[in-house]
């Protein structure tokens, strides 16, 4: 019998096979990335919007962009155009004229001639015959020196006069007798000739005595101090009493001619060859002003250039007379000097009308349709208030010459009241509108406040329409509210525009606008604004639309932690 099979004497082990080596897993950092990424183009997005929205107008004027099929009111203005609001500016129409040609120079006023009154003999000043400061006339006796002892000296030379005169006679008498007996020849040659010699000394000595004489009387004469032309004496420098001196640096006083007055100023020597073409031509007149170039102070003529150039500064000097019969221009006084020599025609327009840019100068011109275009223009000569454009703009156009700092080209521009920009201009601060925020009513302006108030609040919540005056603001605003470039006064049926984050247009509402995505709640918010100060609500009214939305905002959150927010 065969045996079974020996059963094995240990199980079956199965040895596993080896597992392949495990890759590492790496961490997805390219997740990371994109979601870094996402978050900055989600906060840059965000901050373009903000800025964005920084810079559109007030809620309430939102839409005035894209106008409704209402249309405007009767009363109201067009909107902006060009998908903004339009801007109010003061402007002015250019029209053909006349600039003068003028040389302008520091100018000082010299007397034709001044005299100071030194004394001519020495003695003691016994009187003093004028007042200081008065105008005298020439040959006018102003003082006098003690005459004693100049008449004591005429006296003496008058008798050595008449004593050699005398002794001249004798001698000539002597020489007739002499000649006579050498005709008879009683006597010498040499006693005649001798005679004839005698009498010429004694002549030349009668003649030396008349003119001591004459020195004399004219030394008496020097102690009446006589005025040696007409003019204005100024102060006093001695009193009566003291000794006085030929020889002396002081003067009694001095003497200045007034009228007529001249003028020295420089001329820079690059306009010296017009200077004398406009001479040539005829007169030329020179203007005095004083010096802070706001009043004249007299006007003369042109007399003459110098001779030479000041190689130091590089001018010329001149002279102009003037007439002074008042007495406004004095001595050494400095005035500003305007010399004209002719007149430049071209357009003029205000000074403010023409501003630089990169590209040169250039001005807003506004057309018919209200718009403002850039022209580039070339100024020529320019005053105070006026410039002359030579090229780029033609008499009758229209240009800005206030606000062009908010103006660009092809805006659309509201022109400002006539007027409007007196007084009440004056004190706005630069860059703010004028005109519609002061003419507003405090309605309105209310329901302005209401759109900046109310951003937040979906714009998709349409509120009855405001009723008095403030409906009248709002529907002119098409939109709600009195944003920036608004029509203001009453207007009626202005359609609805798309408001403040709304991003489409309103159905034409006829008289129904939008109080700017927070309802139309002009009378309450009017009353609110009404409630406050003047000098506050004015405040308020003047400030352009980004600063009267944070204000506004600002004002509702302090309200709201106290308990008493405005009425909504």
């Amino acid at each position: 019998m065969p045996t079974p099979p020996a059963p094995s004497s240990a199980p079956a082990i199965s040895t596993p096979a080896p597992l392949p080596p495990q890759v590492p897993v790496r961490p997805r950092r390219w997740l990371g990335w994109v979601l870094a990424l996402l978050l900055i183009a989600a906060l840059g997005g965000g901050a373009y919007w903000l800025v964005q929205r920084s810079k559109q107008p007030a809620a309430g004027a939102a839409g005035a962009g894209a106008r409704g099929p209402g249309g405007p009111g009767p009363g109201g203005p067009r909107g902006a155009g060009r998908g903004g609001p339009s801007v109010t500016v003061g402007s002015a129409v250019a029209q053909q004229g006349e600039l003068p040609v003028l040389v302008e120079a520091l100018g000082t006023v010299t007397p034709q001639a001044t005299v100071a009154l030194v004394p001519q003999v020495t003695g003691t000043l016994t009187d003093v015959l004028f007042t200081e400061g008065q105008n005298v006339t020439k040959g006018q006796l102003l003082a006098r020196i003690d005459p004693r002892p100049y008449e004591q000296a005429l006296a003496q030379a008058k008798a050595t006069r008449a004593r050699d005169e005398a002794q001249l006679a004798a001698a000539q008498v002597t020489l007739k007798r002499y000649q006579t007996l050498w005709q008879q020849d009683s006597i010498a040659r040499q006693d005649v000739d001798t005679q004839a010699a005698l009498v010429k000394q004694l002549g030349a000595t009668v003649a030396s005595d008349r003119a001591s004489e004459q020195a004399a009387q004219l030394n008496l004469d020097h102690t009446r101090i006589v005025a040696p032309m007409a003019g204005r004496i100024g102060l006093r420098a001695v009193d009566p009493g003291n000794l006085v001196s030929s020889g002396g640096s002081t003067g009694i006083a001095t003497i200045a001619q007034m009228d007529p007055i001249t003028v020295s100023f420089a001329v820079p020597q690059e306009r010296v060859p017009a200077v004398v073409d406009a001479q040539r031509a005829g007169p030329l007149t020179v203007t005095a002003m004083d010096r802070a170039r706001s009043q004249q102070v007299g006007q003369g003529v042109f007399m003459t250039l110098d001779n030479a150039i000041d190689t130091s500064t590089g001018t010329v000097r001149a002279k102009a007379r003037f007439a002074n019969a008042d007495g406004r221009l004095f001595p050494n006084q400095f005035v500003n000097v305007r010399l004209q020599l002719g007149n430049a025609a071209g357009v003029l327009v205000p000074v403010t009308a023409v501003r630089t840019g990169p590209q040169g100068d250039y001005a807003y011109v506004i057309d018919a349709d209200g718009v403002a275009h850039t022209r580039a223009v070339k100024r020529g000569l320019a005053t105070v208030d006026q410039t002359l454009i030579t090229q780029g703009l033609q008499a009758g156009e229209r240009v800005v010459t206030e606000g062009g700092d908010r103006v660009k080209d092809g805006a659309r521009v509201q022109l400002q009241a006539p007027g409007a920009g007196g007084a009440a201009g004056a004190q706005r601060p630069q860059g703010r509108a004028s005109g519609p925020w002061r003419r507003a009513s405090g309605a309105a302006a209310a329901a302005s406040m209401a759109s900046a108030a109310g951003a937040g609040t979906s714009a998709t919540n349409r509120a009855p329409a405001a009723t008095g005056p403030a409906q009248s603001a709002t529907e002119n605003a098409a939109g709600g509210g009195i944003g920036a470039g608004a029509g203001t006064g009453p207007a009626g049926g202005a359609g609805a525009a798309p408001a403040a984050g709304s991003g489409t247009p309103a159905p034409g509402a006829g008289s129904q606008g939008d109080a700017g995505g927070n309802g139309g709640h002009g009378n309450g918010r009017a009353a609110w604004l009404n409630s406050l100060p003047p000098a506050e609500r004015d405040k308020i009214m003047a400030m352009p639309p980004e600063e009267r939305r944070a204000y506004v905002r600002q004002l509702r959150e302090q309200r709201q932690g106290s308990g008493a927010a405005p009425a909504n």
